[in-house]
């Protein structure tokens, strides 16, 4: 019990609400003592409202975004409580207002949070109006409970300034190692391998995200004259490379599988090896969470040495001519899991003794072209605002609901107004299953909520436990805000109850009407989301794949450049790797999305499944290329190899077009006989090799071989995978079109007298 307890308050998520509970309880407490309690709770809203735009970033943008926030609050605040009581301005004001404060969106992930916080105070302004002198001094007091709460997370980063980063980077260690788990899980024989694949993809969404946030941080505040920040950067690469050599090493397990028939010894030696290499990192996160010293309870090298033997005894048994093809196969593994061993060795050594110049050597080069920028232009903004922008038509879909539910509650004489915008600002996004999800969690968390909350009220009335339940409930509230929405709904709930039992004695009406405002704002908003202008993800689908695609075709672009020129890995071949592994993690969170949408809204969701798991594959054998090329001293690349490479890009181009909707010209691809040939040229030329044998010392020739085999198998690979992209493409356009002339078609039949 002890060690959940201290596993949930280590978290990133826990310390961001333990944040926000001091800077809003440290006012409460201090003013009431001084017998002004308004004052010290109008405070401690402006933390509130501040706080969701604290999110991960270097110190600078942190002190900028939060800054702006409290600005932004307490301007929009003051603005409300002026134009109030001039209705024929104020309707008009509330319209722009929300409309253009969401559109802020458009900037990126801090103003998105940014947007969230200002339209939080303009939906709280109407708990109460002020007028002349009052609503300046509140406004002021909103800005300065914001500055309170910069000073609050400033002073938590001076104490502990990397336990942001230690505790994701922990968090990336243990997620690494699940997905390596997944792998090992591959080797089982009967293991449903569509399934773990899926578990795969999933998995690497939530990699993509963790990293993007390390980035950020650690890349934005790097200072190579600290050697905790040397630590947490080499442990951050080392981690990435280790995902993507995972993801760059796929094995064909059916094929091992017959292959090895008779000898199962030898994948069970390799499949004990791959669990053991997951249970290392995991034994790590684990070391490094509870601050012990890591003592490693597997012996990688050890199993290398009994992986490598298998190996020797395989050949023997079989003798060198026979066992040569597998012989080559699990080579291939064992080189993957030695340099996986090397990788986790480097991870190690950085949390348990000083970091090596060669661990860290040209590793830190050209960091800040890593980080996703983000540009503040009218431009981008005036680009948004049309309907084929997913944020314009949130925009004006919040809009008109928080109008909507403003003159409800107006006409209906609802107690708490307010509550109803708040809870449609809280709900509602711009995709439809979030929305819908958020909706059903916050009635039922609203509804257990109070109930706990007045059944403990019934029994407890001394105000120092009620106060003291308050501010527990609050830390609970605010830290699963982002991991469990429903247990997040219920604590919130719990912490306004407990707060109006101090200081009404109708607890019991509170509950009544704050059940009543969620209803309706839960409704108004799940409603909208479905009938007002509506984001449907399949519209964004083709966006998403015609991104991956690119960033495929750009991956193996440079990966092409640097086997025919040779020479150091370039930056641009970096980033094009980082590009390609990120668009298919948001393409996977898209194909997510789309699955919690109605079922009339899943338009083609096999198909799209499809061509995510053919790009997350084509990907995969990308990467592995472009692996064994970085590690392994290779020849020249031949002609042969060109013209295939050409032939993929042609395809993935061809796809992009597809996704566009404009015709391919077929004429133009590259010639079927031609291709044929190609791989005939190098296949023949390891034939050649293999039967008659080359003047060179055996190391070397094994060398030859394998690269030979790798390029081409990867090659074949590459086109079969175009291929079925460009396929799939096809199929997708066409029911996609097909659908939209069904839908026209039903449209002016309806819409005919005649019929």
């Amino acid at each position: 019990m002890i060690n959940k307890i201290q596993k949930f308050t280590d978290t990133a998520y826990f310390i961001s609400a333990l944040k926000m509970t001091i800077a809003a309880v440290i006012p409460v407490l201090l003013f009431t003592y001084f017998g002004a309690f308004q004052t010290g709770f109008t405070i401690a809203l402006g933390a509130f409202f501040t706080y969701p735009s604290d999110i991960p970033s270097s110190l600078k943008d942190k002190i900028k975004g939060v800054t702006v926030t409290a600005l932004l609050i307490s301007g929009a605040n003051l603005l409300v409580n002026i134009v109030d009581p001039y209705p024929w301005i104020f309707y008009p004001f509330l319209v722009i207002s929300v409309f253009f404060v969401s559109m802020f969106s458009v900037f990126g992930k801090r103003a998105t949070m940014v947007s969230f916080s200002t339209l939080l105070s303009v939906s709280l302004a109407f708990a109460h109006i002020y007028s002349g002198w009052n609503m300046v001094l509140h406004a002021a007091l909103l800005l300065g409970g914001g500055l309170f709460y910069l000073f609050i997370s400033l002073l938590f980063n001076y104490i502990r300034p990397y336990r942001y980063l230690e505790i994701q980077i922990t968090e990336c260690i243990k997620l690494t190692a699940k997905y390596l788990k997944l792998r090992g899980d591959l080797w089982v024989p009967t293991a449903d391998r569509k399934a773990i694949i899926e578990k795969q993809l999933h998995l690497q969404v939530e990699l993509n995200a963790i990293q993007e946030n390390i980035r950020e941080v650690l890349i934005s505040d790097y200072s190579g004259s600290s050697n905790q920040n040397r630590r947490l950067l080499i442990v951050f690469i080392s981690l990435v490379e280790i995902l993507e050599l995972a993801l760059s090493t796929s094995f064909d397990h059916n094929k091992l599988h017959k292959k090895f028939e008779e000898h199962p010894q030898v994948l069970l030696t390799y499949q004990t090896l791959a669990y053991n290499l997951a249970a290392s990192l995991k034994g790590l996160s684990k070391s490094v969470k509870n601050k012990n010293k890591f003592v490693s309870k597997n012996n990688l090298i050890q199993d290398l040495n009994k992986l490598e033997l298998a190996i020797a005894n395989y050949n023997t048994n079989l003798g060198k001519i026979e066992a040569s093809e597998g012989v080559f196969m699990l080579t291939t593994m064992l080189q993957y899991a030695e340099k996986q061993v090397e990788k986790i060795k480097i991870v190690q050594r950085a949390f348990s003794s000083a970091i090596s110049t060669y661990d860290f050597k040209g590793r830190d080069k050209d960091l800040e072209k890593f980080l996703t920028p983000q540009y503040y232009l009218w431009s981008t903004l005036i680009e948004n605002l049309s309907f084929s922008s997913t944020l314009f038509r949130h925009s004006l879909r919040l809009t008109v609901t928080i109008l909507f539910g403003f003159i409800i509650s107006k006409a209906l004489s609802f107690h708490n107004e307010y509550w109803v915008l708040l809870t449609i600002v809280v709900i509602m996004r711009p995709g439809y299953g979030l929305t819908k999800t958020r909706s059903f969690d916050r009635i039922f968390g609203t509804l257990i909520g109070g109930g706990i909350a007045f059944g403990i009220l019934f029994f407890v009335h001394d105000s120092i436990v009620i106060s003291s339940l308050a501010i527990f409930s609050m830390l609970l509230g605010f830290s699963f805000t982002n991991t469990n929405y429903k247990v997040s709904a219920t604590f919130v709930t719990m912490y306004i109850v407990f707060i109006y039992g101090i200081l009404t004695p109708n607890v019991g009406e509170v509950i009544q009407y704050r059940i009543i405002d969620t209803l309706v704002g839960s409704s108004l908003a799940f409603l909208a989301n479905h009938f007002l202008w509506p984001s449907w993800e399949f519209l964004n689908i083709p966006i998403y794949l015609k991104a991956s695609i690119k960033a495929n075709k750009n991956y193996l672009t440079e990966i092409s450049i640097f086997y025919n020129k040779k020479g150091d890995v370039a930056t641009s071949y970096r980033l094009a790797r980082k590009n390609a592994f990120i668009e298919i993690g948001n393409l996977m969170a898209s194909f997510l999305r789309m699955a919690q949408e109605p079922k009339s809204k899943q338009k083609q969701l096999p198909q799209v499944y499809k061509l995510a798991v053919l790009n997350h594959t084509l990907l995969s054998s990308s990467a592995s290329l472009g692996t064994y090329i970085q590690s392994h001293k290779t020849t020249t690349a031949s002609k042969a190899f060109n013209v295939v490479v050409d032939a993929v890009t042609k395809n993935l181009d061809d796809a992009i077009l597809l996704l566009k909707e404009e015709s391919i010209n077929t004429v133009e691809n590259t010639n079927k006989d031609d291709l044929a040939l190609r791989f005939t040229e190098l296949k023949n030329i390891r034939a050649r090799e293999l039967k008659e044998g080359i003047p060179i010392d055996e190391e070397a020739f094994q060398l030859k071989m394998q690269e030979a085999q790798l390029v081409i198998e990867q090659l074949i690979w590459l086109i079969n995978l175009s291929e079925n992209i460009v396929k799939t493409t096809k199929s997708l356009m066409k029911s996609q079109s097909e659908n939209e002339n069904t839908i026209l078609k039903t449209f002016f039949e309806s819409n005919n007298p005649a019929t």
